[in-house]
């Protein structure tokens, strides 16, 4: 009885080893590119422009705040361990071709004024980003300039390209070349 069960046995394995079923469903696409470059084992970091940030101010505390929640301007999964980099824009330039460009600046950043100093700076969680501007005078005072209608882009950046990518953090065009985002892979959203 024992040969007869091996003999079924082994009968079985190559019944079922030699059976082929029809291809299945082709997967997706990957992106190539070297370990550590964006799109590599799924990484991919993503460019948010928010529009129409207001701050608010706290006269007690004598700063402006306001909070961006990531859930209301994308659905972009953010982990404790990435890096979100913010850049303000102040406003366009004229180049030598005679067109323009905007202009982004990567926040912390002191503004110098008659007044005293200012300075933008935030704070961030995986859920969400309160941007702050701070001073060392009343800032009750601060022109709207500053505070009202704001444009800020919030570059999430995932942690594994992070410690492996060589860009300049403090030039936004490095860091989306980088990422390989172009302008028109932008999220835009107003939240006025």
């Amino acid at each position: 009885m024992n040969k007869f069960s091996t003999i079924l046995g082994a009968f079985i394995v190559i019944v079922f080893a030699a059976c082929e079923g029809p291809q299945g469903p082709p997967g997706f696409d990957g992106l190539d590119g070297a370990p550590g470059a964006p799109g590599a084992d799924g990484i991919q970091g993503q460019v948010v422009e928010v529009e129409g940030v207001n701050f608010g101010y706290d006269a007690e505390a004598n700063l402006f705040s306001t909070l961006i929640t990531f859930a209301d301007v994308t659905n972009f999964e953010v982990f404790e361990s990435d890096a979100v980099l913010v850049y303000r824009h102040d406003g366009l330039i004229d180049l030598n071709d005679g067109s323009t460009a905007d202009a982004w600046t990567q926040i912390p950043q002191n503004y110098f004024l008659n007044e005293g100093i200012i300075q933008y700076v935030f704070a961030h969680t995986f859920v969400d980003l309160e941007l702050f501007i701070d001073g060392n005078f009343d800032l009750s005072t601060l022109s709207t300039d500053f505070t009202d209608d704001q444009i800020f882009r919030i570059v999430f950046v995932p942690s594994e390209f992070a410690e492996a990518a060589d860009f300049d953090a403090s030039n936004i065009e490095s860091v989306m070349s980088s990422l390989n985002i172009n302008e028109g892979q932008i999220t835009k959203m107003d939240i006025n």
